[in-house]
């Protein structure tokens, strides 16, 4: 226990350095638009009802913004210059205003009110506090699953760690867009690159998004037995893959965007994998290669999306993957947020997850499903359920505890800094359900599963959440289990 709770201190304080970073993870026409011209983005038609003066937002003042620009701001505003609404009316949009800017992590601060009356016109001010926005970065993280699995299972090796080098590059340009460029070396060998700029348009509605990577594995999950990864090491290498991919998207209003992509990937196994599991690939080969176009639609109306506490949060997607019997898979999902304040520092949450793939014959490659990236329930870190349909619904209330400041001292050539900590107490509950046609020796598909626990939630500088749990599952298994953000 003592070994759990030093490596519990230790991963803390990584996380709180790195992983805030790289939460980030969440335009343009030259030069700085004249503020008229902007269209209005509300997503409905405001009516000022009739026998009230309304007030008409005469000029939008905005500061603060040393390299974001105006338009990148502008864009996420449901009001502009010209338009009338009840004082009360308009203070709500305030609100909503500050909510969506916040949203775009690029700023520590956003207040937007009042700045001026002259009779029923007003002038508002939008003052912000930009981020930083350049971080090459070390990289290094745990090739398994999740944390828990790597500290408990792995007994923490550094083996089992990629280590390397990130540039992470947000806002390069004032218009919201990253630039990410990876080098891994350590259990498995990677390069990734990647550019997503939201708004190449000019009315700012098509957003583009390009990116490649490659990589190559001594050790590899080539099957699945009694819920477990079974793993296979060796001195060359097991697996080598390539992918690359082209993104539209279309963001019409504020709160939906379409993401519209094509990818192309190949993955190679060793001799080694495929006399092990003929059926990681289909029909037993040894390598593949496959087109994919996917389609996703993101409705997101949350007052903070890393840790929302009001709101509602929707994703669908479709994807192809593959032409031919190397690979042929039709795949649909669908996640859904909501979280509803039931007082001053309590909401409860309802996150719900559905997919199907189809056909329902799929070689292991295709049939991960639960316990992979984000895709987890609670108490079942341990463990992970392969199938081609399924979902889960997770229920939560959760209270803040303690709210506070961390305050540092600045000098003549650095700010002053104010890290706010937020800490909140959950209790929780899961159920769900997957499908596995071809089960084998894996007892937990094709049943309901269930599980509770009780967590403490830490939010605070640049996005970083951080979540322990005490997880019951029904086999009876309990335990101690580290999770980070996570909408869904």
């Amino acid at each position: 226990m003592y070994r759990v709770a030093k490596y519990c201190l230790w991963l803390l304080l990584a996380l709180a350095c790195h992983q805030s970073l790289l939460a980030q993870e969440s335009g343009g026409t030259e030069g700085k638009p004249k503020k008229e011209k902007h269209e209005k983005k509300s997503e409905d038609t405001y009516v000022v009802p009739a026998g009230e003066s309304p007030f008409i937002v005469r000029n939008i003042v905005i500061s603060g913004n040393r390299k974001t620009r105006d338009n990148i701001i502008l864009r996420e505003l449901s009001f502009k210059s010209g338009d009338a609404y009840l004082l009360q009316d308009l203070v709500n949009k305030f609100e909503l205003a500050r909510q969506q800017l916040m949203n775009l992590a690029l700023f520590h601060e956003v207040t937007v009110a009042l700045k001026s009356f002259d009779g029923y016109k007003v002038d508002v001010a939008v003052t912000v506090r930009e981020r930083w926005y350049l971080f090459p970065i070390p990289y290094l993280r745990p090739v398994d699953r999740n944390l828990n699995q790597w500290i408990v299972e792995q007994k923490a090796s550094l083996d089992r760690v990629d280590y390397g080098m990130k540039l992470m590059y947000n806002n390069a340009t004032g218009r919201n867009d990253k630039l990410r460029a990876t080098v891994i070396s350590g259990y498995s060998r990677q390069l990734l690159l990647n550019y997503d700029r939201p708004y190449i348009d000019k009315k700012m509605r098509i957003g583009l998004s390009v990116g490649m990577s490659l990589g190559k594995n001594r050790e590899m999950n080539y099957n699945t037995v009694d819920d477990k990864q079974v793993f296979i090491k060796d001195k060359g290498y097991l697996r080598n893959f390539w992918r690359g991919y082209m993104e539209l998207s279309y963001r019409k209003a504020i709160r939906t965007r379409h993401r519209l992509g094509i990818a192309y990937a190949t993955e190679e196994l060793a001799d080694t994998i495929v006399k092990l599991n003929p059926d990681y690939f289909p029909g037993g080969r040894k390598k593949i290669a496959f087109p994919e176009l996917y389609y996703f639609f993101n409705y997101t109306f949350l007052d903070y999306i890393p840790y929302p506490t009001k709101g509602y949060a929707a994703e669908l997607y479709f994807s192809k993957k593959g032409i031919d019997k190397s690979l042929n898979s039709w795949e649909m999902g669908i996640k859904g947020s909501g979280n509803w304040p039931v007082g001053k520092k309590t909401f409860v949450s309802l996150n719900s997850f559905a997919t199907v793939k189809l056909p329902f014959d799929q070689p292991y490659y295709n049939r991960r499903l639960l316990g992979y990236s984000s895709t987890f329930m609670q108490g079942y870190e341990y463990y992970v359920v392969d199938g081609v349909a399924g979902g889960y619904l997770k229920a939560s209330a959760t209270t803040r505890l303690l709210n506070f400041n961390l305050n540092f001292k600045g000098t003549k050539k650095i700010a002053p800094l104010r890290i706010p900590v937020n800490i909140y107490g959950r209790v929780y509950g899961n159920t769900g359900y997957i499908y596995d046609p071809q089960p084998g020796k894996n007892f937990l598909a094709n049943r309901m599963l269930f599980s509770s626990g009780i967590g403490i939630d830490i939010v605070t500088f640049y996005d970083f959440v951080f979540k322990l749990d005490w997880s019951f599952n029904q086999l009876g298994q309990n335990g101690l289990f580290f999770h980070r953000r996570s909408i869904f």
